[in-house]
């Protein structure tokens, strides 16, 4: 299978890098605005084009990295070219254009999938084996500030991933009510479901980064962290007791074994499985489209 990449900063030299990785992959086109990426792409031994249209001339599948406000005309471009598209997230710049993207998808017979690349994180895959009924879940993403992306708030940006899971994995878009507050930078938000709650915190200003989930379980409650891959589950105190006016508590603490891999890898190996088998990829345009409108409900929140 021959695959692009249009867009070749940090992540789409990420996605070029693992694409020439994977079996079954002849040949990696790349095309970016940029001509110094593009040399630097060169040298790297990919195939760099000098347009769009002509890397979507060569291509059966492409991965789309350019900036979000770019994400509606190059993924319009890609379908009319019949070319199977891998969108990073968030899907669209606003709720209006993720609509226009999936009216312009209609009666198509191609793969369209969009890169929420936490869905393909080992820890996202062992709790969703072992939650049974979690009735709190609180996620934080935080970062130090950083230069790369500028056309997005802190919510589509980062927060976005944890939108994903909290509403597509644990709680498959349930009745719920939405408090937030916060800036571009910096946002907190809850969620209330019919009898669970979810807390979401998302940072740009952080001096250290954090990518943590915890719930808490009928039975027992989790840690984790994206970062490591590491699973903690701590399950209901076998004993209780007060020593030397301390109160003390015997747990059962067990660390999951979890299968550590490179999400991205995973996420687009499933890209090339889905096109080549023609299923549907895991993280669909509707769902995408779904974490677009919570983004838009959040920011209602302090706007």
């Amino acid at each position: 299978m021959k695959v692009g990449i249009i867009g070749t900063g940090t992540m789409g030299k990420n996605h070029a890098r693992v694409y020439s990785e994977l079996k079954g992959i002849e040949d990696v086109y790349v095309f970016d605005s940029n001509k110094n990426n593009v040399t630097e792409m060169r040298k790297m031994g990919f195939i760099a084009c000098d347009s769009m249209n002509e890397l979507l001339d060569y291509v059966e599948a492409v991965s789309i990295c350019v900036p979000t406000k770019y994400h509606l005309d190059v993924a319009k471009a890609a379908i009319e070219k019949n070319v199977h598209c891998l969108i990073e997230k968030p899907l669209a710049m606003s709720v209006d254009e993720g609509k226009e993207l999936l009216d312009f998808l209609k009666n198509r017979d191609l793969i369209v999938g969009v890169g929420h690349i936490e869905r393909f994180n080992p820890v996202i895959n062992e709790i969703r084996k072992i939650t049974v009924n979690p009735f709190f879940v609180e996620m934080r993403r935080h970062n130090p500030s950083s230069s790369r992306v500028t056309d997005s708030s802190v919510i589509e940006d980062l927060m976005v991933h944890d939108i994903d899971i909290v509403f597509n994995v644990l709680f498959n878009m349930k009745n719920y009510k939405i408090y937030s507050g916060g800036n571009h930078d910096v946002c907190k938000a809850m969620v209330a479901f019919d009898e669970s709650i979810a807390s979401i915190s998302a940072s740009k200003r952080a001096c250290k980064k954090i990518r943590t989930i915890y719930i808490e379980d009928e039975n027992f409650t989790i840690e984790g962290d994206f970062m490591t891959q590491e699973i903690y589950t701590y399950w209901k105190p076998e004993k209780y007791g007060i020593d030397r006016e301390k109160y003390t508590q015997e747990n059962i603490i067990e660390k999951v074994l979890v299968n550590k891999v490179e999400p991205l890898k995973v996420e687009l190996r499933a890209f090339v499985d889905c096109v080549k088998n023609n299923t549907e990829f895991p993280v669909t345009p509707e769902q995408a489209l779904n974490n677009l409108r919570i983004c838009e409900q959040i920011k209602m929140g302090f706007e």
